[in-house]
């Protein structure tokens, strides 16, 4: 093959040189990369109704009118089976509506697109069990007396743990004074929660941010650990708080209302 090749004028040899990296790079641009592409998701006001029914019901116990929104937030990925190539990345990679993940952070159980959403659905349910046991904890209820139910089922993973959580204590107590937790003001967060009130991180923050900016929240409720990652993208006009705990959002809001100091990212 060299001594074909060195027989050949210097163009001619380099054209038949170049038609294997070519064809490498084509197979190299099609072939599929273990990302998905994501975009901010639909929010949903944990204090209103879904369906027809009102996302927090509770029985047990009287509930109090409530102004102002608690929004939930979420991201839209493609699914686990969508194929991502090297031009759909660099399609997205610039634009700040989009990110790149992993395939991995969203779909860590792994396996088919109804198989994770089974999971992302089983998630959802738990994460609602574990919000109401929070939120009961901190109110100082019985849950043998007090039973929230939480419809919102067609939403999956655990991140919306917080907002229930804090929708529970708005139902039930408001800001403690006899006023709204929300001061009436559009929230927005997300937090994963657990049972002795305790906000875990998620993912997709500064997707969720653009999400709740643009359906009208100008505060949002971010784990802590995860402030650089909302302060990355922060639409104009929305206020980061970080939380640590179930107590450390409540104690925020009751003073954003009052006007008094709140921890900022």
């Amino acid at each position: 093959m060299l001594s074909r090749l060195s027989r050949l004028p210097l163009p001619a040899a380099l054209a038949v040189c170049a038609v294997p990296v070519v064809g490498l790079l084509a197979v190299a641009a099609f072939a599929p990369l273990p990302f998905v592409i994501a975009q901010p998701g639909l929010t949903a006001d944990v204090l209103g109704d879904r369906d027809g029914k009102a996302v927090i019901a509770v029985d047990g116990a009287p509930t109090r009118a409530t102004r102002g929104q608690l929004r939930m937030t979420t991201i839209q990925a493609t699914g686990p089976s969508t194929t991502v190539t090297l031009p759909h990345l660099v399609d997205n990679w610039f634009d700040t509506t989009r990110a790149v993940m992993p395939k991995s952070s969203v779909y860590s159980s792994g396996g088919t697109d109804k198989e994770i959403e089974a999971h992302n659905l089983e998630e959802m349910a738990k994460s609602q069990a574990t919000a109401t046991d929070a939120a009961l904890g901190f109110l100082h209820k019985n849950p043998e007396d007090v039973r929230v139910r939480l419809n919102l089922a067609d939403v999956g993973g655990p991140s919306a743990g917080l907002l229930f959580s804090l929708g529970i204590v708005d139902k039930l107590d408001g800001d403690g004074s006899g006023g709204d937790l929300t001061g009436g003001r559009t929230i927005a967060g997300t937090g994963t929660i657990s049972a002795g009130g305790r906000v875990g991180p998620v993912g997709g923050v500064a997707l969720k941010t653009q999400a709740a900016r643009r359906d009208g929240a100008t505060v949002f409720l971010v784990p802590k650990d995860e402030c650089s990652d909302a302060r990355s993208e922060l639409p104009a006009g929305l206020r980061l708080i970080p939380v640590g705990t179930l107590t450390d959002a409540v104690e925020s809001l009751r003073s954003l209302d009052r006007g008094g100091a709140v921890p900022s990212c």
